[in-house]
């Protein structure tokens, strides 16, 4: 049975230009409890503008699950410890889930 999730729980997703950034990341991410869990999706393809130009790279996915309540802080230290000038990093809001499993994301982020 899904479990309504009022968007209490989020999906960031960010992109990284390599793997090893993407694994320090995600450890520190889930070591300081911003995130219950990332994902690291290596080898997508990127279309987008920057500076006037249509550019194309190669690049790592992070799909980043965590509570909204997290979001502010997990966006700083995203900000912070990216190596892009500006990165991408947008929440999706989660509207349901296993509740088990949104169980384990609220215990795993700190959340009492």
């Amino acid at each position: 049975m899904m479990k309504n999730a009022q968007s209490q729980y989020i999906l960031v997703l960010t992109n990284v230009p390599d793997q090893t950034v993407a694994t320090t990341l995600a450890h520190a991410i889930v070591e300081n409890k911003l995130a219950a869990c990332v994902n690291i999706l290596p080898g997508i393809q990127s279309v987008y503008r920057w500076d006037g130009k249509t550019e194309q790279a190669v690049e790592v996915s992070m799909h980043i699950k965590t509570l909204s309540t997290r979001y502010a802080a997990l966006e700083a230290y995203l900000h912070e410890h990216h190596p892009y000038d500006v990165p991408e990093i947008i929440a999706v809001p989660v509207v349901a889930g296993l509740p088990a499993y949104l169980h384990w994301l609220e215990e795993q982020t700190g959340k009492e």
